[in-house]
């Protein structure tokens, strides 16, 4: 079996770029990652600083964050998950390993929607299992159907799930799910959930999948309404026949995450007020953004429901995302994504902005960019 090939994240590539342009002295605004600007709640860094002066701490899996947890579920969504189905880790892209490598061998097909998060493509490679990927356009609101997901032949031995979804921040309704879920039981299909954007949702609060399918796997994080990206916790609910299996590999592939984030991420359990007024900041920022973009010749973006993201389709300006946003980088400072992250298909002829930074910062970006899309608009005119 050869090595498989993975795509880079270009992102990355465009962040670096960004940075190295900040020290030559340009002033740069960050919009390429789904990164909160804020900190970790203000008590969470308190417990933290508590910690480090009282506790020598080690390897440790916090059994009262994996109750709080369990008690996140009944009280948000009205589902009971035991304790024991709750595996700690550092951040969710260990949670997604632990949950493909405990349900599918190599060779597996797993389906996903296109455009979807990168890494769930370049994962699924990694570990020699195929993803198998569903165009999912406007007529879908860019996201996953259960009449896309009946249709394909054969059925897959999983799938991916995701809402809010990344880059889209399109939220699928409870109805939508409840077809999934339908469709995965009679084909006999394994889901795995990606809830790392819940919390963060601009209408209707988004569904957890454990409402309709107790057996899915279930990822998610600190890292986005709890605002502690670079603490790097998250979990993992598995089914009760696949703690075992979850865990073994949970232990021998990542031991435990960090003691410290785990006593500060029960803390912030308790930080909602200040956490939704994060949430408020970003309804502000997408507001504006929402009404700049129609001035920049940008009418068709994905639904905006939750996350915090704005995938635009810029294909009347450029069929290279990854150039057109390496040029707005260097001449504005404004750094956003490539829509062949997302979708290595149609995606070069999307970008996709993060409004998870300070509300200044996205007024001034709005303002470095209104005359730049302007000027390529008035290019695209006259070519």
């Amino acid at each position: 079996m050869t090595v498989p090939s993975i795509d880079p994240f270009h992102a990355i590539t465009l962040s670096a770029l960004a940075h190295r342009l900040a020290a030559e002295g340009r002033s740069i605004i960050h919009m390429e990652f789904g990164q909160p600007s804020t900190s970790a709640p203000r008590e969470a860094i308190e417990r933290a600083h508590h910690v480090l002066d009282t506790d020598p701490m080690g390897y440790w899996e916090s059994e009262p964050l994996r109750v709080r947890i369990a008690r996140h579920y009944a009280e948000s969504y009205g589902v009971e998950v035991s304790p024991e189905r709750i595996l700690l880790t550092s951040g969710a892209s260990p949670a997604l390993v632990l949950a493909l490598t405990s349900c599918f061998a190599p060779g597996a097909r797993v389906a996903l929607a296109r455009p979807g998060y990168v890494a769930y493509r370049n994962t699924l490679r990694a570990l020699h299992i195929e993803p198998v990927e569903i165009p999912c356009g406007e007529k879908e609101r860019f996201q996953l159907t259960a009449e896309l997901l009946a249709a394909v032949e054969p059925a897959p031995d999983g799938v991916i799930v995701a809402s809010p979804a990344n880059p889209t921040g399109a939220i699928l309704s409870g109805p939508e799910l409840v077809a999934i879920v339908a469709v995965c039981r009679e084909r006999g299909i394994r889901i795995v959930s990606d809830e790392i954007y819940h919390g963060l949702s601009f209408g209707d609060p988004a569904h957890s999948v454990l409402e309709y399918e107790p057996d899915a796997m279930i990822v998610n994080s600190f890292s986005k309404y709890f605002s502690m990206a670079p603490w790097r916790l998250g979990w993992l609910v598995v089914p009760e026949e696949k703690i075992a299996a979850a865990r073994a590999r949970m232990g021998n592939l990542f031991l435990t995450p960090s003691s410290l984030s785990q006593h500060a991420g029960l803390a912030a359990f308790d930080c909602r007020g200040e956490l939704d007024g994060h949430v408020r900041v970003y309804r502000r920022n997408r507001d504006l953004l929402l009404a700049a973009l129609p001035t920049w010749g940008l009418q068709r973006i994905a639904p905006p429901d939750g996350a915090f993201y704005i995938y635009a389709d810029v294909g009347h300006l450029t069929q290279d995302s990854l150039s057109f946003c390496e040029k707005l980088l260097r001449d504005t400072g404004v750094a956003i994504a490539p829509g062949v992250d997302f979708d290595p298909v149609d995606g070069k002829r999307f970008i996709r902005f993060s409004f998870a930074v300070s509300t200044d910062r996205i007024a001034e970006a709005i303002a470095r960019m209104t005359p730049w899309f302007a000027a390529r608009d008035a290019e695209s005119r006259v070519t």
